[in-house]
């Protein structure tokens, strides 16, 4: 058993490399490092708390270190890129699973088995983790579902939902207050049965929350059921009486929160909009629709336009790049281009691949340089003044039609890459088929502006990349 002062240093030295960790997880340049450090925090917690008081036998902890890592390590290994998103709404899912449960264990234990932490501070702070962490899990599973468009695709609303959502947390609310205080308001029904009665009601309050929002706020809310696992588990931290779970899971919470805010404000969309006042996509074409025309092109052409038209060059990345494994394609591209002059940068949307920081990682793996990298903040400017826009596998995040006050639709108010500003661009995809968000993109159909290359985005990058060289 470790004594206590040991133990405070331990865990205080957990917490300082979470801090640390964090930090350096701001930049692509550090995050490796950053990610290692957490890492190791994580592992002076557990190594600290599995010995403190004894909590499991060798045999079970080495068990549930080998059956966790192995998950772990082949849900690195096997997971493309293009699903990390997915991923990461799975790992918010169970940790949030996790904390519920030990906070239900921990209130049964308390109150029917007679030990454990008894008190007003556990017993409220066992119901927050179980509602909280029980909103996190279902809410994560049907973004998981959504984004891996398994079920409840899109926008999924019916009549009075809000109303019942409003219902369920008063139930929440008051079987709640009846576990805290030892059946005082519903002497009927026993603190263990109305606990239970929070932890499924919890469960179909985060699949109603979920279910109603479209794809293209999901990256926001997949920060934020994040932010709702931390914590849960800074709640589980307390009924434990455990410092390290109480400072990690506040860390993931507030980090959760910040990152919540900054997508919401980025793209325009405020949360109680997102949670409260779902938006349906846009109606797909009917077949019996005229197709407007387009400025359909060959790799030549845009060879020529590149050769001859083009000082300043923006490259765009977009999801579609990111699930056709382009980016070493868009990266020789720009080491082409600079060979004969041309200047050349990357504007970045906030959730160019659903998930912040998702395309500067994809193009740091191809070595594209950390300053040829743009936010968009840093660079939606400069349109106007771009000889070319190379946009590969992109639409939503481009779409002029998200600035348009007639309109009403999952983008509206979103802020965009101003690539319809340039002199020219260049649309690499393999259809006019609408993004994510189901929203057509008015700019396909400038013949003056827009060439139109329809082809896989790897193959037609590498067939630009040959016309340029011949050319």
């Amino acid at each position: 058993m470790i004594l206590a002062a040991p133990a405070f240093i331990a865990y205080l030295a957990a917490a300082v490399l979470f801090i640390l960790g964090i930090r350096r997880l701001r930049s692509p340049e550090t995050a490796r490092s950053g990610n290692s450090i957490s890492a190791f925090g994580m592992l002076i917690a557990l190594g600290t708390t599995f010995f403190i008081n004894g909590v499991l036998s060798l045999p079970e902890i080495l068990a549930g270190i080998i059956i966790g890592g192995s998950i772990g390590a082949v849900s690195a290994q096997k997971v493309k890129m293009t699903a990390m998103p997915q991923m990461v709404a799975a790992f918010n899912g169970v940790g949030g699973g996790a904390a519920a449960l030990v906070a239900l264990s921990e209130f049964y234990r308390t109150d029917a088995l007679g030990s454990g932490n008894e008190g007003l501070v556990a017993a409220i702070t066992s119901v927050l983790s179980i509602l909280i962490g029980s909103v996190s899990f279902a809410g994560s599973v049907i973004a998981f579902s959504k984004l891996q468009e398994l079920f409840f695709t899109g926008s999924v609303s019916f009549p009075l939902q809000k109303a019942l959502n409003a219902a369920l947390a008063v139930v929440v609310i008051i079987v709640g207050a009846n576990a805290i205080s030892n059946g005082a308001f519903l002497p009927f029904l026993s603190p263990v049965a109305s606990i239970v009665i929070v932890l499924f009601v919890s469960l179909a309050l985060g699949v109603l929350l979920v279910v109603p929002i479209g794809g293209a706020d999901m990256p926001i809310v997949i920060s934020l059921l994040n932010a709702f696992t931390g914590m849960a588990a800074a709640m589980s931290g307390f009924v434990l009486a455990n410092n390290v779970l109480i400072i990690s899971g506040t860390l993931v919470g507030a980090s959760g929160t910040i990152l919540t805010r900054l997508m919401s404000s980025s793209l325009g969309r405020p949360l109680g909009k997102i949670l409260f006042a779902s938006v349906s996509g846009a109606p797909k074409k009917k077949e019996d629709e005229e197709e407007k025309p387009v400025n359909s092109v060959g790799p030549d052409d845009v060879a020529a336009l590149l050769n001859y038209e083009a000082d300043k060059v923006i490259m765009v990345p977009g999801y579609g790049l990111a699930v056709a494994q382009a980016q070493g394609a868009m990266a020789e591209l720009m080491n082409v281009l600079e060979s004969k002059g041309k200047e050349v940068k990357f504007a970045i949307h906030p959730v160019a691949g659903r998930m912040p920081g998702h395309m500067n990682v994809l193009l740091a793996e191809a070595d594209v340089p950390y300053d040829k990298l743009y936010d968009m903040e840093d660079i939606n400017d400069e349109f106007a003044e771009t000889d070319v826009v190379i946009v590969v596998g992109a639409n939503d995040v481009v779409n002029p039609a998200a600035n348009d006050p007639e309109q009403d639709s999952p983008i509206s108010g979103m802020p965009v890459l101003n690539v319809d500003q340039a002199q020219h661009v260049v649309f690499i995809k393999r259809s006019l088929s609408p993004g994510f968000a189901g929203v057509d993109n008015p700019l396909f159909y400038d013949q003056e502006k827009t060439m139109m290359l329809f082809s896989d985005a790897k193959q037609g990058l590498q067939d630009v990349i040959s016309a340029v060289k011949s050319g």
